[in-house]
């Protein structure tokens, strides 16, 4: 029997560990933004350039990298152009979302590789809100033109160190191997092999909505996971704040919600200040009480998640 829509994995989903920084690009900018799960918010998106723009004012070149899920909540014609065309001017990885806008794999349904742990009425709201926006997005063929040439991740040389961006985990673009819960589990051993076949010194990662910040040694070499939740909801106890992931060898101008510095790179989460109150009105008009959307994500667009900052530090058991 094959497994319910919204739980499966697209073969097209899947790639080797091995293949992953095989081809590395060079990063001449002095500082990474690595941002996950905007999910269609343009005040979180604005936030996000001003912050870059305040770094660059103290003379750091800074890097805009989106690694998937830039659409979800986006689901009327304007704001789906809008957050599509200012994102594409960036360099981008695919998400499933973005993924399944362009080329829609049967039986996948929004794409999301839900664990057995996740409700299903969590999924099936999320097939939902994939119908709707893969309708929208079949009125804006040159968009999905775009999506559908996307590379599914990328492999950054910066400061000397392979950056591995990805939505998923290394096995999938929805997989959920770097996902909090597969901390909390312990997942070293998984890790460490990842580690070993990709070469990947910093794996930065997003899709399963909450954060991770995990540091530890794999054959005598310092590697990192980021997983920046989302950068377009709350992520933290009664904290309606995005997270992105910052790369640099300069401190970050705020402060991380948490953040690790080794040989002079510092790994932050940072925190996504943006305009709530001019986001929720617009957010109510496209999903209504009671739609899929603001029964899933509404009160987490309020109020955060059940995390501390405490909660999102994992510290290898090796």
């Amino acid at each position: 029997m094959a497994d319910p829509e919204g739980r499966s994995c697209p073969l097209a989903y899947r790639y080797s560990p091995a293949a992953l920084c095989r081809e590395v690009s060079q990063v001449s900018e002095d500082v990474l933004y690595i941002i996950g799960g905007l999910y269609g918010n343009p005040f979180a998106l604005d936030e996000i350039e001003r912050m870059a723009l305040a770094e660059e004012h103290q003379g750091q070149r800074v890097k805009l990298v989106f690694n998937g899920d830039f659409n979800w909540f986006n689901a009327s014609d304007t704001l789906f152009r809008q957050i599509n065309n200012r994102v594409l001017d960036h360099t981008v990885t695919l998400g499933n979302v973005d993924f399944e806008l362009a080329t829609p794999s049967a039986g996948a349904g929004c794409g999301c590789a839900y664990p057995d742990y996740v409700d299903q009425g969590v999924v099936e709201r999320s097939n939902r809100i994939m119908e709707r926006l893969q309708a929208l997005a079949g009125e804006h063929p040159d968009v999905q033109k775009q999506l559908s040439g996307l590379p599914r991740y990328r492999c950054l040389m910066f400061g000397g160190l392979n950056i591995l961006v990805l939505h998923g985990d290394p096995e999938s673009l929805a997989g959920w191997g770097l996902a909090h819960e597969s901390f909390v589990a312990g997942n070293d051993l998984a890790l460490a092999e990842w580690f070993r076949e990709s070469d990947a010194d910093v794996m930065v990662s997003t899709h399963t909505c909450l954060p991770v910040l995990w540091s530890g040694m794999v054959d005598e070499r310092f590697r990192v996971v980021a997983n920046n939740g989302s950068a377009g909801m709350g992520n933290l106890l009664s904290d309606p704040r995005g997270l992105i992931t910052r790369l640099g060898f300069t401190s970050p101008l705020a402060e991380p919600v948490t953040g690790i510095e080794h040989r002079g790179l510092n790994i932050s989460l940072m925190p996504v200040s943006y305009d709530l109150e001019a986001w929720l009105p617009q957010f109510d008009r496209l999903w209504p009480d009671g739609s899929p959307a603001a029964v899933s994500y509404r009160n987490r667009i309020i109020s955060g998640t059940s995390l501390s900052p405490v909660d999102i530090v994992f510290p290898s058991n090796s």
